[in-house]
């Protein structure tokens, strides 16, 4: 038996209304009178059909009726005298499945009433219909993403990275569209963790330079190392204030951005164009002293901690595993320029007679050596997906051994036995060249990591 809700108001008169929808096999649930009532009355009940009975239908009733289009949709019948054209192109709008003008008859009631609920199945199959277009679009659209990422960081052709996807599709057992957005998530905080990590790198980068510049080592290509990592933690920050979203990264962002802009501040001026040639060569640009890199390296260990709270929150917000490995990855080529600073400070410290800095500079060299070697452990057992990451694992293998050795050239015993000046700063360009290589093995490194397989599929 159909059942209905019958809504009436005092301006109608059909008395028999109710007698003849019981006379036609109708189950009224209820009757009401207020528009008001009928988005609550049709939750509670949830009736085959929605009639009303109103002779002059107002907005009060016209904008209960598009209400209940959104959050109790049923076919609706309208029985009026209403001949207003307006009226009756917003009902149709609204999903008033039948208006009725002038139309109401025992025997019509029937009929009138099969063709509401017929209409109201129509319009569910093409909604749904037209969900499925939209879905199916939109996917066909983060396929297409998912492609274009896949041909880009694997040097893939359309169908190689097409069939990728179906196969993970498969495997996952899940839709086409969902592996593509896994795909296009997995890689946009991939690149996110990548940049935050670059930061960490860059803060002892700049500090490793500017005792290289100051102590008269490599003086123009360290100038322009500097100047490439300014541009760089810019760019970095500008990318990450357009792509972050949620406000707690945003915040930890903020941060990072403050600490930046004084540290940028404290980082050595440019040597005047013609001002090496005026120096004897070999001596340095000036004095390095501990009151000059003090307040700089203080910043540099801000920025850097810093740096590692955005990074590991970013890793966190991917929820994707694989962002660890990236993260170590990173996390590598700053423990590489970390280790460097260290060593060049314990160097320099040590030409200086300053025991307790020494001391202090030799403790934190040892602990970024056991990090960075922990760190190297680590990535070696890991499953890989590529021979690229493998060779780049044994050349960073390699080029840690050459800065051990480059490094060992540096303080102590052996820089005591090469006192002159001349020896002492191609040492120390020895160590910096050896910091760089292992730099760029590392760069290398995690940019096969963020563009791999396992990272962007899981």
């Amino acid at each position: 038996m159909t059942s209905a809700i019958v809504y009436l108001s005092d301006s109608l008169s059909a008395p028999g209304l109710l007698a003849d929808l019981v006379a036609s096999s109708v189950r009224v649930t209820a009757s009401v009178d207020k528009c008001s009532m009928l988005v609550h009355e049709l939750s509670r009940h949830a009736p085959d059909v929605l009639i009303c009975g109103d002779a002059s239908p107002g907005a009060g009733l016209l904008d209960a009726l598009q209400a209940l289009a959104t959050c109790a949709p049923c076919p609706v019948l309208v029985f009026t005298h209403d001949r207003n054209a307006a009226n009756i192109t917003r009902a149709a709008q609204i999903g008033v499945h039948a208006y009725v003008v002038d139309g109401y008859g025992p025997q019509r009631l029937s009929p009138l009433i099969h063709l509401a609920m017929a209409r109201f199945t129509a319009a569910l199959a093409l909604q749904a219909e037209f969900r499925d277009v939209s879905t199916r679009f939109a996917e066909r659209k983060m396929v297409d993403r998912a492609k274009g990422i896949l041909m880009r960081a694997r040097q893939l052709s359309d169908d190689d990275a097409f069939q990728i996807l179906r196969t993970a599709s498969m495997h996952s057992n899940q839709r086409l569209g969902q592996v593509s957005q896994q795909i296009i998530h997995s890689a946009r905080f991939a690149e996110d963790v990548n940049r935050s990590g670059q930061l960490r790198m860059l803060s002892q980068r700049l500090v490793k330079l500017a005792l290289l510049q100051t102590a008269g080592v490599q003086v123009e290509l360290s100038q322009e190392r500097l100047k490439d990592s300014v541009t760089r933690i810019e760019a970095i920050l500008q990318a990450l204030a357009k792509n972050l979203s949620q406000p707690a990264l945003m915040e930890l962002l903020a941060q990072v951005a403050s600490t930046w802009a004084r540290l940028k501040l404290a980082l050595p001026a440019d040597e005047p164009k013609g001002a090496q040639n005026g120096r004897q060569k070999g001596t340095p640009k000036n004095k390095l002293l501990k009151t000059d890199v003090a307040p700089l390296d203080a910043l540099a260990e801000q920025l850097l901690q810093e740096a590692e709270r955005l990074t590991a929150s970013l890793e966190n917000a991917g929820a994707a595993s694989p962002l660890k490995m990236l993260n170590m990855a990173g996390r590598q080529r700053m423990l590489s320029q970390r280790f460097a600073k260290y060593a060049l400070l314990e160097a320099l410290g040590d030409s200086q007679g300053d025991n307790a800095s020494c001391l202090r500079h030799a403790a934190g060299k040892a602990e970024a050596q056991s990090a960075f070697e922990h760190g190297l452990q680590y990535l070696n057992a890991l499953p890989l997906s590529s021979q690229a990451i493998r060779a780049a694992l044994d050349a960073a293998d390699l080029c840690w051994a050459r800065m051990l050795a480059a490094t060992a050239q540096t303080s102590g015993t052996a820089a005591r036995a090469h006192s002159t000046s001349t020896s002492r700063l191609a040492r120390l360009a020895h160590l910096a060249q050896a910091s760089e290589e292992l730099l760029g093995v590392f760069e290398s490194l995690s940019t096969h990591y963020e563009s791999s397989l396992q990272m962007l599929i899981g």
